[in-house]
């Protein structure tokens, strides 16, 4: 397995920071690939209590991100960013390993 991790931008930490602490009984962002999707898989975005035993945990600037094993084969390497700009405000993840991408950034191929 790919073990490189995948890293927060400054903005998304304080994003999800921000979305977590409004949410009292959320601690974590959770971040999953799934089957589907305009261009064969997608992003998943929820809310979490807490991992579960075998999730990869990755913490930066007092916010937390969980993303199962499946699902970090897809995303090693990648970057999740939180983007501000005039089509809205949306999570972005940079990742190195989708050769395809849909417009609307959540959806990948590899």
């Amino acid at each position: 397995m790919n073990t490189e991790t995948v890293t927060l931008s400054e903005a998304a930490a304080k994003r999800i920071a921000a979305i977590v602490a409004a949410e009292a009984d959320k601690s974590a962002l959770r971040v999953s690939v799934e089957g589907g999707g305009c261009s064969g898989f997608s992003y998943k975005f929820d809310l979490d209590k807490q991992p579960a035993s075998d999730d990869i945990v990755i913490t930066r600037d007092g916010a937390t991100v969980l993303i199962d094993p499946m699902s970090l084969i897809y995303m090693a390497g990648s970057e999740i960013d939180f983007v501000d700009n005039l089509l809205g405000q949306s999570f972005q993840i940079k990742n190195p390993n989708a050769v395809a991408s849909c417009g609307c950034g959540t959806s990948f191929s590899v």
